[in-house]
């Protein structure tokens, strides 16, 4: 299955107003994995950005100026996504303002050659009634984004993906035998082949240190009190 990552940054808010894409990142993944493949295009709007706009990705227009104009890249931006999912946090945002911009150029719109996973409503199906901000996502998941001083359409579309990956952790990889009628015996050699890891050298076995230890167990007397005994402990 191929994926792209994608995320965008605007002139401002709401394409219905006239705002415009200015930049465009994506990351590719095929069968849950990273390629290393990734589309990266900043666009001349041929329009200013709001000053809130700028205050959130850091996009000036005079960084635009000698930038091309969507027409120039609509082909190989479509391209690059084209029969792909598009993975997108807060989707209707990004699909809005690809969809103006195609109308323009006399282009199909986004889900008529791509479909569409929604992280955002992903993440609040997981998580009801918590914070899903990506940002959010990245400490729920413990993601560093510490580099992110400013949102940046592709460093956003990588992170994306590494929250996207962690919130789906083994679901397609671990859950190989769920369409199966019958019980297959799978060794531990065999899982980690299906893994793509024979041998198991690049997976990275962490183990918890005394103070963590510690720290659990204080937990677990806290629910031994509060219930009838911590499941953990049975």
């Amino acid at each position: 299955m191929r994926q792209v990552v994608l995320d965008t940054e605007t002139t401002g808010i709401g394409a219905e107003k006239g705002h415009r894409i200015i930049e465009i990142g994506c990351v590719e993944l095929v069968d849950r994995k990273l390629t290393g493949r990734h589309y990266h295009q900043y666009v001349n709007p041929q329009r200013p950005s709001d000053e809130e706009a700028v205050a959130v990705h850091g996009i000036t227009d005079e960084f635009l100026a000698d930038k091309p104009f969507f027409e120039q890249v609509a082909q190989s931006f479509y391209d690059f996504i084209d029969g792909a999912e598009l993975v997108i946090h807060n989707a209707p945002f990004d699909v809005g303002f690809m969809d103006m911009e195609f109308r323009r150029v006399g282009m199909p719109e986004t889900t008529s050659f791509c479909s569409i996973l929604d992280t955002l409503v992903l993440a609040r199906d997981m998580h009801p009634g918590q914070r899903n901000s990506l940002d959010a996502l990245c400490r729920r998941y413990g993601i560093d984004n510490s580099h992110r001083e400013l949102h940046g359409a592709l460093l956003d579309a990588e992170i994306l993906s590494d929250v996207y990956l962690m919130m789906t952790g083994g679901q397609t990889d671990l859950m190989f035998m769920a369409d199966n009628d019958e019980e297959e015996e799978v060794s531990p050699e065999e899982v980690l082949r299906r893994l793509g890891q024979a041998d198991g050298s690049s997976l990275q076995i962490i183990r918890a240190t005394a103070d963590e230890i510690k720290a659990h167990d204080e937990i677990l007397d806290m629910l031994d009190k509060k219930s009838d005994g911590a499941i953990w402990r049975r």
